[in-house]
């Protein structure tokens, strides 16, 4: 069984356990207002050293900024993980990394460490929730199915780091 519960500054880390590779033949882009899908071969291996260390700096960053972190668990097996920034702006919190292990992709483990931001980011008062997607298939098709929508008015701190992804806002 799968147990989503916040984690601790101190294991940032963890994020080395789980196995984020994946491959794909097609990727999105953000073309004249819209999301365009183009034939593209793509593959993500495991992160090495690092891959783990800029993640880890990039989870670390939301947390500064004020945020949780929440790691799914198969016992103590970290299968998935997460991160919220709470106040990307006064009413818009931001899903600012969520990760599953290839084995468990497709298991809900996603949508669950998801419903758990989205219950976080309102109880905090956000109305709203942000997202940068990798823009793969994979990626934004589960975040549509959670109700997130590519937006025009992306946050442009977050555009600036990462311009190929689809950024996203989910209603809240």
């Amino acid at each position: 069984m799968i147990t989503i519960r916040q984690m601790s500054k101190d294991q940032v880390h963890r994020l080395g356990e789980l196995d984020v590779s994946e491959s794909g033949d097609m990727v999105y882009k953000w073309t004249e207002g819209r999301v365009e899908a183009t034939h593209q071969e793509w593959h993500r291996p495991r992160w090495n050293a690092a891959a783990i260390r800029q993640h880890s700096e990039m989870v670390t960053n939301a947390l500064a900024r004020g945020g949780v972190m929440l790691g799914a668990l198969d016992g103590e097996l970290l299968v998935g993980f997460a991160a919220l920034r709470y106040k990307l702006t006064d009413d818009m919190a931001q899903l600012a990394g969520l990760w599953v292990s290839r084995d468990y992709r497709r298991h809900k483990v996603a949508a669950g460490l998801v419903q758990e931001i989205v219950r976080l980011a309102k109880e905090n008062g956000a109305r709203a929730l942000y997202v940068s997607a990798t823009p793969s298939r994979s990626a934004v098709g589960f975040y549509q199915s959670q109700g997130f929508q590519p937006t025009r008015q992306v946050n442009q701190e977050l555009y600036e780091l990462e311009p190929e992804d689809i950024h996203m806002i989910k209603e809240l």
